[in-house]
């Protein structure tokens, strides 16, 4: 058996040079704003409490306020600290929780569930996991074995095929074009199902809303890939980071995000969803997140994640209560409204200076053509993403790396949208200053 075909995050490299070159960071996909203040409190409190202070938590937490968290944190931190043992005062929070995860807080997963999109899903088929790239990797591990095929739509996250190497799963990819007439990114049928239909093929990776490219897989599409995965006995592994992040049509229509189990039930026990709070809580160091497996995959798939990683941060795990509780409105109006207007903004200014931009349906992301930029043009993907670097102050990630088989990588870059405003307005002013459109 050969080695493993793993490397080194391309994306994480671009985040280094940045630091090392002083660049505006547009590399790497994840915000320098801080999570919403009640989770950030009721992280705080579960470190210093080390305890629960009731019964049912998520309750609690839903009707505490801001106030009531800090005055809690006031009196924790005015207390004579020591590190003596107390048989008084057990310390949970700091320990390990059980594998699979706190029950409160997957019962607080199963409730979002229910909430935001209507569909039922017990506790016992959820499992807090070590972020969305470990609920992916559980989830491959639980279903292939080496030598087994993985459909993934590319332009792709570098993270699925990396993983597919350490597991020896083979990587078939079916590539998704720009089309500048109906500014959309498409993919052929025909490559599609003869990827699926392959008798090796265990399962297809589904990344929606999109990363790179912002699309938003419609509902006709995923009929598509369901029918096609049902027909040949192929799981679905999503990748749902961004579900969120969603924008109107150019006439307005709002996209919603598809959760594949409630809108296909045919195809809910063969669909294994990972999530994470990591992008929408603006807290991706937290490495907190979830997968939904079906029933007859959650012994196995609590083994393998048990054995990979223990258990996913307990004192995330608790805090991920009060985000759990936030209202409907901060995921269905203040998480789009945010995120479009940067993507809008910066949009606009790439057009300004040659890039070729397709809007995104949704993501934080600007996949852009840079040949026609004057001063990137003659320059492959690297040394494009190095020119901004050290010439321009800007950090991007080259787009070849998202690409495991077609040459069209060779002509993009891609742009991250999801720093602060500050941020952008900084790198467009860089933009405008260095670069300019081919005539």
């Amino acid at each position: 058996m050969t080695s493993p075909q793993v490397k080194e995050s391309v994306i994480r490299l671009m985040t280094r040079l940045a630091q090392k070159h002083g660049a505006v960071n547009l590399s790497q996909g994840f915000p320098n704003e801080p999570p919403p203040a009640k989770v950030r409190l009721a992280l705080a409190q579960a470190v210093l409490s080390g305890n629960v202070s009731s019964d049912d938590e998520g309750l609690r937490l839903s009707h505490a306020t801001e106030k009531d968290l800090t005055d809690s944190i006031l009196e924790l931190l005015t207390k004579p600290a020591s590190d003596t043992p107390n048989d008084t005062a057990a310390d949970e929070l700091n320990q390990y929780s059980p594998p699979m995860g706190r029950t409160d807080t997957r019962r607080a997963v199963s409730n979002y569930y229910e909430r935001l999109y209507g569909y039922s899903v017990s506790e016992d088929d959820i499992t807090l996991t070590l972020g969305a790239t470990e609920a992916v990797a559980s989830s491959l591990r639980t279903l292939g074995c080496p030598g087994d095929k993985v459909v993934i739509f590319e332009p792709f996250h570098e993270l699925y095929p990396s993983q597919c190497g350490i597991f020896y799963l083979d990587p078939v990819y079916v590539t998704l074009h720009a089309s500048v007439e109906d500014g959309a990114w498409n993919y052929d049928y025909e490559e599609l199902k003869d990827a699926i239909s392959h008798n090796k093929t265990k399962a297809l990776i589904l990344n929606t809303p999109h990363n790179p490219t912002g699309k938003v897989f419609s509902y006709g599409e995923l009929k598509e890939i369901v029918d096609l995965c049902i027909e040949n006995d192929v799981y679905i592994i999503t990748d749902e980071i961004y579900e969120h992040m969603t924008y109107p049509d150019e006439n307005n229509n709002p996209r919603k995000h598809i959760l594949i189990p409630q809108a296909f039930p045919e195809a809910a026990d063969r669909t294994l969803v990972c999530n994470s709070l990591g992008k929408s809580a603006s807290a991706t160091g937290w490495r907190l997140g979830w997968c939904l497996h079906p029933p007859q995959l959650s012994g196995l798939y609590r083994g393998v994640h048990d054995q990979l990683v223990a258990m996913a941060p307990h004192p995330m795990q608790y805090a991920a209560l009060a985000y759990f509780t936030l209202p409907d409105d901060y995921f269905n109006t203040e998480l789009p409204l945010r995120y479009q207007s940067r993507v809008l903004m910066l949009a606009e200014a790439l057009k300004e200076v040659g890039f070729g931009v397709l809007s995104p349906e949704g993501a934080y992301y600007l996949f852009v053509d840079y040949r026609g930029v004057d001063e990137l043009k003659d320059l492959a993907p690297m040394d494009a993403a190095l020119y901004l670097m050290r010439e321009v102050g800007v950090a991007v990630v080259p787009g070849d790396n998202f690409y495991g088989k077609a040459l069209d990588g060779q002509n993009y870059l891609r742009f991250a949208a999801c720093r602060s405003l500050s941020d952008i307005t900084v790198a467009i002013q860089k933009l405008r200053a260095k670069l300019s459109a081919s005539l």
